[in-house]
């Protein structure tokens, strides 16, 4: 308490049905990750950096992750659900959100329980969700990932300083029909065996506005959120 953590601030929640082994690994691995990461006043987080390596060495499974526009095994797959909960709870606490970028497609996991434009991409570099603390008090940042109903949450603690947030005027627009099934070799399965790996999804653009309050009902900060969705084809594995 001496640091100011005192009281939930922001609340961000998600679902990952469909995953198959490895990602749920993943999830839960890069949520431990930041778990417990505490945020100074003024200073800037970043979630690339807070996670560190992503790779076999650091514990990560090969699952499924986009790559030149191809599904393929990767070390990380997974590490954008946690992202993508991280940022629902920053909008929920009305927190200074520096990067923020959406997927290239939408993701089925994402839209379980949002409308699609509420997720954040994540990769080496730049590709990073960032945020600074703007408040007077530390933050803690708490993970908890259930692996058997496929859901999680990230919790921000803190001190309220009395800011309200709103997330209004959701839009889509510019729909495209989604690309044809795409089949991929494999040979762990029996021939002519199939497994959905991904699911196909229509090309859309979608925004909403973040509305950030003060204790007095002035609005401190107000941004509008744009995502651009490219079409994508459900994939499955094939036996041969």
């Amino acid at each position: 308490n001496n640091l100011g953590i005192k009281e939930r601030i922001g609340f961000g929640e998600s679902y990952y049905d469909h995953s198959i082994p490895s990602r749920i690994h993943n999830v839960a691995l890069t949520a431990t990750r930041i778990n417990y990461t505490i945020v100074a006043p003024e200073k800037e987080f970043s979630f690339n950096k807070t996670v560190g390596e992503v790779s076999s060495a650091t514990g990560y499974k090969p699952a499924y992750v986009i790559k030149d526009g191809a599904t393929v095994l990767g070390d990380g797959g997974g590490v954008c659900q946690v992202s993508t909960t991280l940022f629902r709870s920053l909008l929920d606490a009305g927190l200074d959100i520096t990067l923020r970028l959406p997927h290239s497609y939408r993701v089925s996991y994402y839209e379980l329980d949002k409308k699609p434009g509420f997720d954040a991409t994540v990769y080496d570099g730049n590709v990073d969700l960032r945020f600074i603390n703007d408040t007077d008090n530390y933050i803690l940042i708490y993970t908890e990932t259930d692996s058997t109903n496929l859901y999680m949450k990230v919790e921000l603690y803190g001190t309220s300083d009395g800011r309200t947030t709103e997330i209004s005027d959701h839009k889509t627009w510019g729909y495209s029909n989604p690309l044809p099934p795409v089949y991929v070799p494999d040979e762990s399965l029996a021939p002519g065996q199939l497994k959905q790996i991904d699911w196909a999804a229509s090309g859309i653009k979608a925004s909403f506005k973040h509305t950030i309050r003060d204790k007095n009902g002035e609005i401190i900060k107000e941004k509008t959120y744009y995502s651009n969705y490219r079409p994508w084809a459900a994939k499955y594995l094939q036996g041969i």
